[in-house]
């Protein structure tokens, strides 16, 4: 019974506080900047249009969130947990380092550590998975391992619509290995004949 109030409180605490950073987006609840000021977030972060990236991600938190807290689904709110931290830690934290305190990638990695935790070893009893008899069916091998692929390869497929050509107005010079001014960049000196 311990096991189980233990995942339970594990579940509200990850799963509540997830939901919370998507109402933030969603609702501007908890300080949080509201649809307008999510959608202008991803269009910073080129992912573009801005309201549809930040609707995805702001649901996306909420649903995710709510289903670890209640223990439904199984292993897909983990993995659309780890979809979402693909992409917020690629885009927004890796280049400030591990450490929150920093803006780095260490909420990240315990979001994610504690998806992979929920969908390895299932919600326990106290669970409405548990309840509807869904939990030994939710909990196939091979359903974790195709739920967490799925989820992280969406988030690399986020990652890849991302529009990162330069701003309007600038040109791009293409660089041609070897030549510079349409000379070669490493001249070998003329040889001297004797």
């Amino acid at each position: 019974m311990i096991d189980d109030l233990g995942l339970l409180v594990s579940r509200l605490a990850v799963g509540l506080s997830y939901a919370s950073h998507g109402a933030q987006k969603a609702f501007g609840w908890f300080d949080g900047p509201g649809p307008q000021g999510a959608a202008g977030f991803m269009e910073s972060l080129d992912l573009s249009p801005g309201a549809q990236y930040a609707t995805l991600a702001s649901y996306g938190e909420i649903g995710s969130g709510l289903a670890i807290a209640l223990g439904l689904g199984g292993p897909i709110g983990p993995a659309v947990v780890l979809s979402g931290m693909v992409v917020a830690q690629t885009t927004v934290h890796a280049k400030n380092g591990f450490y929150a305190s920093k803006g780095g990638i260490e909420l990240g990695v315990l979001y994610s550590a504690a998806a992979l935790a929920f969908a390895s070893s299932g919600y326990g009893a106290l669970s409405l998975d548990r309840l509807f008899g869904l939990d030994r069916k939710l909990r196939h091998p091979a359903l974790t391992a195709l739920a967490i692929a799925a989820g992280v390869a969406a988030g690399y497929a986020v990652l890849g619509q991302r529009d990162d050509s330069p701003p309007p107005g600038t040109l791009a010079t293409p660089t041609i290995k070897g030549e510079h001014n349409g000379q070669p960049s490493d001249p070998k000196p003329a040889s001297t004949a004797t």
